[in-house]
């Protein structure tokens, strides 16, 4: 499935791993200092906005020349970068987003582009934030997920509480079980099949496939 690729301004260590996310995008947004990274891997985007606030005008200029449609917003506004190219792919009929360069230093932003997954759920898009040692996504009902080597499985509600818990395929399972948010139960658990499948009755859960 083609989706919408999000290049935000955080950590991207290892340019050669993140590659195939852009072979396989539809729709390349970069937010702000983002524009860095696709400078160092010699892409150019289909949408480039944010205040601008974390790029040089150099380039600015170039991809100006390059004609990438430029969306500028005033510094004082109400919403990340992100969440601003997040919106711009739904808009353009996205329903699969995958974000990059959205962890790092900076907690917060980290944080706040964790919880954009929720509101891209309750809109019925789904997104993904994946790194070199990560893939976030939220559930509200099932999914399946491909066991890698090296490898864990973590799942961590996002609402208050989430009801009726299903695991097949891993370590330790789960059989129709609630855990509370703030409960570290469901921190690596590992693949003991090619595939893990959940199932959730209630609530929304964070999945993180995650290694060291």
């Amino acid at each position: 499935m083609m989706y919408a690729l999000i290049v935000c301004n955080g950590s991207i260590i290892d340019y050669s791993y993140h590659r195939k996310f852009f072979d396989e995008a539809d729709f390349i947004v970069c937010a702000d200092g983002g524009a860095l990274h696709l400078q160092k891997l010699g892409i150019k985007p289909d949408v480039l906005l944010g205040d601008f606030d974390s790029i040089e005008e150099r380039y600015l200029e170039y991809y100006r020349e390059q004609k990438v449609t430029i969306l500028k917003y005033p510094t004082e506004k109400n919403m990340t970068d992100t969440e601003l190219a997040v919106d711009t792919a739904i808009e353009r009929g996205y329903k699969d987003i995958v974000i990059i360069g959205g962890t790092g230093t900076r907690l917060d932003h980290t944080l706040s582009n964790i919880f954009l997954l929720r509101q891209m759920l309750d809109r019925g898009v789904r997104g993904r934030i994946v790194n070199e040692y990560n893939e976030i996504f939220l559930i509200d009902d099932c999914t399946e997920v491909k066991a890698e080597e090296g490898y864990y499985l973590t799942l961590l509600p996002l609402t208050s509480k989430v009801e009726g818990i299903t695991t097949k395929g891993l370590y330790y399972p789960l059989k129709g079980e609630t855990i509370e948010m703030g409960s570290t139960r469901g921190v690596s658990n590992c693949f003991v099949s090619q595939e893990a499948q959940i199932s959730i009755t209630s609530g929304v859960l964070m999945v993180i496939k995650t290694r060291d």
